[in-house]
């Protein structure tokens, strides 16, 4: 039975006696890996490799495995505070502070949690000041913080968790974002800045309509403007707002169910078509945002797809081979992971 030496005889070789006699093994590939392993690890320690935001989540804790989530830890690891400042993950933070915001989340989280999404929101008030849009997006969250506020004040026992101190200063805190808000006035563009949507012509401002994908802001546009509303009224754009947010066995039900199945498209109401599909099964959550948080099955950590995870199957490349095997597919890799399901990997 052939068994390696303790003999070392010169670097990167070992000999292996066989049935044949003392033979000589390469172990220069062992010494790469090893040699490229420490340079990656220094690299990282000296900072000269830069790791996109991920967080790894303990999905069931066992008696190998012992472990918790932490709320404040996440949101520091997927940098939620400077998310806040790009276009596409606004949306999606802001949808996660609302959830926080409203009943009595914020208050039941620990308190440097508390003081990591107050500074949150106060980032969002900055932004939204600073670009002066989403400005209804922060009001309802205002208006949420303003009911917290009053809730509180109210209770004649007990206090949110925390000090008195710690919750004087958020909130200190909740005021300079209420500030914020009711400074932010709407400034016009100068009169010399062309061209303003009012001169362009209609099939621009038609094909900004059909990158609308959020009925709501369809009908604020159509009550903004008349060249708008006419357009708005047209039946494509909610038979392409139809076919972005269901698939077709979900609009031929509705079409049966309406008897629309045997007209023809062009006489199908598609706007009545929408809202029957969006009440019988609901806008899907992650075509509201233009970017949601995913989940990697294989290495258990969340991510932001645009910026992508350190994942084990990089690192190793026969683990997605072996999940083949399995009968596993590589489209089940990742999965969108909504602000309401981020919130379920916590205690709260």
């Amino acid at each position: 039975m052939p068994f390696i030496s303790k003999d070392w005889r010169s670097p990167g070789e070992a000999w292996v006696k066989t049935e044949e006699g003392w033979e000589k093994l390469k172990v220069l590939e062992c010494v790469k890996r090893k040699s490229s392993s420490s340079d990656t690890e220094n690299d990282i320690e000296n900072g000269d490799t830069e790791i996109p935001p991920h967080c790894h989540i303990t999905l069931k804790c066992t008696r190998e495995i012992a472990g918790f989530n932490g709320l404040g830890e996440a949101v520091r690891r997927l940098d939620f505070r400077s998310s806040v400042r790009d276009g596409r993950r606004f949306n999606y933070v802001c949808a996660l502070l609302r959830l926080l915001v409203s009943g009595k989340g914020i208050t039941s989280l620990p308190g440097g949690a508390q003081r990591l999404l107050l500074q949150m929101l106060e980032e969002v008030a900055t932004y939204v000041s600073d670009s002066q849009q989403n400005i209804n997006v922060l009001r309802g969250l205002v208006q949420q913080l303003r009911l917290l506020v009053n809730q509180e004040n109210q209770k004649c026992w007990g206090k949110p968790l925390g000090s008195q101190s710690l919750w004087d200063g958020h909130v200190q805190t909740i005021q300079r974002i209420q500030n914020i808000a009711s400074q932010i006035q709407i400034r016009e563009p100068g009169p010399n800045i062309r061209p303003k949507l009012h001169d362009l012509p209609e099939e621009c401002v038609r094909e900004i309509i059909l990158r609308i994908t959020d009925y709501k802001d369809l009908d604020a546009s159509a009550s903004a403007w008349s060249l708008m509303a006419a357009l708005i009224s047209e039946q494509r754009v909610w038979r392409e707002l139809s076919h972005y947010h269901f698939n077709k066995q979900q609009i031929d039900f509705i079409l049966d169910k309406m008897c629309l199945q045997d007209t023809k498209e062009r006489h199908r109401n598609w706007q009545a078509i929408y809202h029957a599909l969006r009440k019988t099964y609901g806008v899907p959550e992650e075509l509201q945002y233009a970017e949601i948080l995913a989940f990697c099955r294989l290495c258990r950590c969340l991510f932001w797809p645009s910026a992508g995870h350190p994942c084990i199957a990089d690192q190793c490349p026969d683990i997605r081979q072996r999940i083949r095997e399995a009968g596993n597919s590589d489209n089940t890799e990742t999965q969108p992971v909504p602000p309401a399901q981020f919130l379920k990997y916590f205690s709260l």
